[in-house]
């Protein structure tokens, strides 16, 4: 199944050096919005002109993104946000793939949660444990590993590959969207994020809401005389889970083997500002996966409801609004070549059956690309099911394959001279 150009791209590879890559990018602490996330982008660039890559590294414009009508908001403040984009020279008359990934990860929460430094990646056997090891420093790795191997191999492309690497994408996708604002186009993209052996070629997409529940201060030894906003939250979130049941009944098929395919969590509540004091107000902010249009006009009614059968929350009802990222749904056209050449590439280069398709239950960059008419999925080493927690790790021979049949999938999708 592999023709000779292939052979010889594959026994390019360099696994040791896909090992070094991700202990080197796991021990940046690229927090979204940090500085450490820019000094990620600088190294990457310096990589990618190594390479031998044209790149493209600019400082992004942020007031003229943030006043931009599709903006897709952000929920955490940054002074700066740099865009790359390397892509290899030549090749005009074929097509352009877009490998892309993001750089940033999110915070390490408890550390006492962690077996030592989260972003001080620790081995075990096959294994590699730290913050963003999975979510996505492997699919970086397994990107410029099969970058590095087309061009050692010596296979000249008849179209291009360009990488795509950006910030933000953890709190909205401000690099994504960004870079497409920027001109940068393809005809097809592959997004490194982990996808367990799996092609993920839908989104369910996923909002960051805010709920705010007013209460009425007083002292805690006449707590009578007070209204806790803590106890006008829970009629409000049973009414929350009552949606999320709601909206699971009949999900899309490409998400119909989750138990939950459409998530409505609450991830931060703040209330009260002193022991002694009944709390006059709380603060909800969470994450609803599902389209937007349907979703905010569906929490907000909820939230409504919950407020109109309440004594208190009737005269000083609760309020929504919607900061933060804006995840719309995106999908890969039915039936299009890329998802079939993916799976193709990677079966062929390991001999397992091929990755079976499905959706995923969160948001990403895959919609920024797929809204602007780019044909994208998302493949790549880990599982989505241990990132952003203590657990995070992933496997090495995973993110080899990857890289595998990343520089295959180049090869059949931009073809060679």
């Amino acid at each position: 199944m592999l023709g000779d150009e292939e052979a010889a791209v594959l026994a390019a590879v360099d696994e040791a050096a896909v090992g070094r890559t991700l202990l080197e990018l796991v021990a940046i602490p690229s927090v979204t919005g940090s500085p450490a996330e820019s000094e990620l982008q600088h190294r990457l660039a310096g990589r990618l002109e190594r390479l031998g890559l044209d790149v493209d590294l600019w400082s992004m414009d942020l007031p003229a993104l943030l006043a931009d009508p599709g903006f897709p908001g952000m929920e955490v403040a940054r002074e700066e946000a740099w865009g790359l984009v390397g892509h290899t020279d030549g090749g005009a008359d074929g097509p352009t793939l877009i490998l892309q990934g993001h750089v940033d990860v999110v915070p390490p929460g408890d550390l006492a949660a962690w077996q030592g430094d989260p972003f001080v990646p620790r081995v075990t056997g096959d294994v590699v444990h730290g913050r963003g090891a999975c979510d996505m420093k492997a699919g970086l790795a397994a990107q410029l590993a099969a970058l590095a191997a087309v061009r050692a191999a010596g296979v000249r492309l008849r179209g291009r590959v360009a990488a795509h690497f950006v910030v933000g994408e953890e709190d909205g996708g401000i690099g994504a969207f960004g870079t497409l604002r920027r001109g940068h186009r393809g005809d097809a993209c592959v997004i490194a994020e982990p996808t367990a052996g799996t092609v993920i070629t839908a989104n369910a997409g996923a909002l960051t809401f805010r709920i705010t529940v007013p209460g009425k201060a007083a002292h805690a030894g006449s707590r009578e005389a007070g209204v806790s906003a803590i106890d006008g939250c829970l009629p409000v979130h049973r009414a929350l889970r009552r949606l999320e049941a709601e909206r699971n009944r009949d999900p899309d098929p490409l998400l119909a083997e989750y138990p939950i395919p459409y998530p409505l969590s609450v991830g931060t509540l703040r209330s009260g500002d002193w022991a002694s004091t009944v709390p006059d107000l709380l603060v909800a902010e969470g994450r609803l996966g599902e389209d937007p249009a349907a979703a905010r006009a569906a929490l907000e009614g909820c939230v409504a409801e919950a407020c109109a059968g309440d004594d208190w929350l009737r005269a000083h009802p609760a309020t929504v609004t919607w900061p933060g990222g804006q995840f719309a749904g995106g999908r890969l056209e039915p039936g299009h070549p890329l998802r079939d050449t993916v799976a193709n590439a990677y079966a062929d280069v390991t001999g397992a059956a091929r990755p079976r398709e499905r959706g995923a239950t969160y948001g990403s960059d895959l919609r920024h690309y797929a809204g602007a008419g780019i044909p994208t999925l998302q493949f790549g080493p880990g599982d989505i099911a241990v990132a952003h927690s203590a657990r995070e790790h992933v496997s090495l021979r995973e993110a080899v394959d990857a890289a595998r049949a990343l520089a295959v999938t180049v090869l059949r999708t931009v073809g060679t001279e």
